[in-house]
Order: structure tokens, then sequence, then C-alpha cells
């Protein structure tokens, strides 16, 4: 619901903007032609000898129309964007209040639910309780790349990634190591082993966990690249035809949903996966036809392991 909220709101004042800006601009053109005068009115007296025309390139004192917000200038960075929505918004506060008042009484009926019920969730309060998981993140990153793995592991997506990272130098190298010491702080501190993830060997995270990122101490640590790489990739593939804006949007909404979540379960980050997928962009049919082999493929693996690898328990008949 935070994330539809906040891009319909993005949406919705970017095309203001864009449909105030295409008014201004028609306004201007047509103050432009008003100005000029009809060339009957010259050649109608032989007296008056016809003045020679000045191209706009030659004249260095024409005064050309600023663009609205919507300019380029405006839209170059993130804190534009973020500049431009908050300062539109507060124009449009009462229409946007009307708008997305819907959300605002679920938001209040989830408060009130809260309180009445003192958490969250249902059923086994403790068991599930809010926590400060901000390793889960990383751990979407990268099972979401798997998962759409022909669209980040290739030798020219990473080549795709590399320029645009030397282009963008230094602020990307800064970023990148912000993002690597962010990663490494949270899977050092915010790395958590729910009972339920260490006792229930009926999942694919048990199995993962146990032997991949518990294999050694160092193993949790040598991922960082491949968490850190996940994200950018996933970001570079959404900025192409999303707005900066909308990319933070995303992956706040993402964070927000995942990060209090104690128990490492691939349902949790369904919808995450599928808003990315879908705002991809990517028109490459033998990727989409790679990745439907790669699910057919983990599905035929799970319906194997469920029929012919059964397993017992001592305590259970």
């Amino acid at each position: 619901m935070f994330f539809v909220a906040c891009t319909s709101v993005i949406d919705l004042i970017m095309n203001h903007q864009r449909h105030r800006g295409d008014t201004q601009k028609s306004n201007v053109t047509i103050g432009e032609k008003t100005l000029i005068s009809p060339k009957e009115d010259f050649s109608a007296n032989p007296g008056f000898r016809r003045r020679k025309g000045k191209s706009t390139v030659d004249d260095p004192t024409r005064v050309v129309p600023r663009e609205t917000a919507m300019s380029r200038s405006q839209l170059s960075g993130l804190i534009d964007e973020i500049q431009l929505i908050l300062v539109q918004g507060w124009h449009l506060k009462w229409e946007l209040l009307v708008s997305f008042s819907p959300f605002l009484v679920v938001l209040a009926a989830f408060v009130a639910f809260v309180c009445w019920n003192g958490s969250i969730v249902l059923g086994a309060k403790e068991a599930h309780a809010v926590s400060p998981h901000f390793a889960q993140i990383l751990y979407f990153a990268i099972i979401s790349a798997m998962f759409s793995a022909p669209f980040h592991f290739t030798l020219d997506r990473a080549s795709s990634l590399l320029q645009s990272f030397w282009k963008h130098r230094p602020s990307s190298f800064a970023l990148l190591f912000g993002a690597s010491a962010a990663s490494l702080l949270s899977v050092h501190f915010f790395s958590i082993a729910h009972p339920y993830l260490l006792a229930d060997n009926r999942h694919y995270p048990f199995y993962i966990w146990r032997k991949v990122i518990r294999a050694h101490w160092s193993v949790k640590y040598l991922l960082v690249p491949l968490y850190v790489y996940s994200w950018m990739s996933i970001v570079n593939i959404l900025g192409k035809t999303k707005s900066r804006i909308w990319v933070l949007a995303y992956f706040l909404a993402s964070a927000v949903t995942l990060v209090p979540a104690p128990l490492v379960e691939f349902r949790y980050y369904t919808i995450p996966f599928f808003i990315f997928m879908l705002n991809c962009a990517n028109y490459e049919n033998s990727k989409w036809l790679l990745m439907g082999v790669l699910f057919v493929g983990v599905n035929v693996f799970t319906l194997w392991m469920f029929l012919f690898r059964p397993f017992h328990w001592d305590h259970e008949p």
C-alpha cells in the first residue's frame, strides 16, 4: 500500500507538471506568432524596403523561453526530484488528500488493529516479533536476481554496469563504497537466525542457511559483493524507465516490508519481485524464454524432491 500510494502521488504530480508545461509552451508559441507582422503590411507599400530577418542563431540577444519545472536541469538528480514532488505536492495537497483518502482509511484501520491486537501478526506473536533484520533486504536482492538471472548474470550486463559506474565516477564509486559498508554491517550485526529457520527442514531456506551461509564464518561476508551487485543491477534496470524518486520509493517500500520480518521466507519476496519484473521493460524474448525454462526447472526439481526424497521424523508416526 505504501508503494502504490507513493508511486501514484509521483505519477499524479508528474502528469500535472507535464500538462502544465505543455500548456505554457503552447502559450509561448502563440505569443511569438502574434508578434510577427504579416508580409502584406510591408510589401503593399513600395516606399518601404524589406529588411533581412536575422536567424535566431545569429541573434545573441534573443531571449529563449525557459522550460518549466519538468526541465532536464530540475530532474537531473534525486534531490531535484524530491524537491519537485514536495513543492508541487504542497500546492496540490487538497487534490491529493481527496484522491488518496481511501489509503488513509486503510492506514487508520491498520493502526487501530495494531493497538487492539498488540502486534501486527495473528497467532504466535512471540515468534513473529518485529526485528531489525537488515540482512533480509540483501537476501531479497540476490534471490530476485537469481530468479531473473538472464537479466543480471551475463557478460553484457556486467560490462554495462561497469561502464555506467565508470561514466559517473566518482559519485558512483562513493555509492558503491557506502552500499558495501552498509551491507557488511547488516550481515555482521543484523543477520537473524530465526528458530523456525533452524528447525524446519521442509523449506529451501533451511538448507541454504545451513549449507551455504553457515558453511563457514566467512561465507556471509564473501556474499556481500554479490548482494551489492544484485541491488545495483536491479536499480540500474529500473532506472532506465523510471525516475530516481520512483526507484527510491521501490527500495524503501521493499525495506519497510522485509526488514521487520525475522524469518527468511521466499514468499515474503513475491510482491517486490513481481513489481520489479513488471517494470523492468526488457523486451529480449530470449531472456524471457530462458527465465521460463529456469522456472520450469525449479518446479520440476521441487516436485521430484517432494515425491522421491521423503524424510522421517522420529517423534512423528
